[in-house]
């Protein structure tokens, strides 16, 4: 039963992170990048601190640790939800769910420059083959197409490159904290939730009000759900099937962005944009496995 309620999660989880994509781009429709960033860390914020206050986690001692708290807000929230943001705006939502893919790539690169216990080894093949699905996607070859999607391209790369420093940081200064992950989440979530407030212009903002669907999708869909709730059923993973197995769920949302985005929405998403997820996806299950 335990084991059917972990895949149904898992199922789950990649679904909601996988939707994340189309919410951002409707968003910015009608609000700036960084108000869609305010508001998803926002109302992810609020289910976060609900369960965090039920599993009685936080403790005031915690807050010796702040600066990391806050270094963690921007990486892991703040900077990644903007740069992830601003490539929604710029690319069709499919195309960039399935560059979101490279996010371990990068993450593993990174671990491998400033981990002294990460080696590169039999690895560097399957960073290979991520990078040439990325180049796919990007279609030097076509170059008006290159033109209108290099900031996008960039923005994702970007993007990709904060939240994989965010894995080599939590690593090095948070793990050893042995704080549990929901009291980790709240901080994270609170101090960028206070960053965001103090710089986000909130002149227009209320435009997302214009569109009932684009409202709902962006406080319930981004915020409750794709950030407050996805983030407790992630680390929910971790303790049931370790993080390993749990890394696996990273797999699923590309695929169900590029389905959404091809059959929802009626995106253009053609044969070589398939193929250059493929080469991501499998390029991070190599750098994965055990070797």
């Amino acid at each position: 039963m335990e084991n059917k309620k972990a895949i149904f999660i898992f199922l789950l989880l990649g679904i909601i992170w996988g939707s994340n994509f189309i919410y951002m781009k409707l968003a910015t429709i009608y609000i700036s990048e960084l108000q869609v960033v305010f508001l998803r860390v926002l109302f992810g914020f609020i289910p976060v601190l609900i369960y965090t206050i039920y599993k009685k986690t936080m403790r005031i001692e915690h807050f010796k640790y702040a600066f990391h708290f806050f270094i963690m807000s921007l990486l892991g929230a703040s900077v990644y939800y903007y740069y992830f943001v601003k490539a929604s705006s710029l690319l069709l939502s499919g195309i960039t769910g399935a560059l979101s893919a490279s996010v371990p790539l990068f993450a593993f690169i990174l671990a491998v420059i400033f981990l002294k216990d990460e080696k590169l080894d039999k690895r560097l093949f399957g960073i290979l083959l991520g990078l040439i699905g990325v180049v796919l996607i990007a279609k030097p070859y076509e170059l008006d197409v290159f033109e209108s999607n290099i900031e996008g391209i960039k923005a994702i790369i970007l993007g990709s490159l904060v939240v994989g420093s965010s894995f080599v940081y939590a690593k090095r200064f948070i793990s050893p904290l042995k704080i549990h992950f929901s009291a980790l989440t709240t901080y994270q979530l609170a101090f960028a939730t206070i960053t965001l407030s103090l710089f986000v212009d909130y002149n227009g903002i209320s435009d997302i009000t214009l569109n009932l669907n684009v409202l709902l999708g962006t406080i319930i869909g981004l915020g409750l759900l794709g950030t407050g709730l996805a983030f407790i059923l992630y680390y929910y993973l971790i303790e049931h099937l370790g993080a390993v197995r749990a890394s696996s769920a990273t797999y699923l949302p590309p695929i169900v962005a590029l389905l959404i985005g091809f059959f929802i929405v009626g995106e253009d998403i053609d044969l070589i944009d398939l193929m250059g997820t493929v080469l991501i996806l499998f390029g991070v299950y190599m750098i994965n496995r055990k070797v």
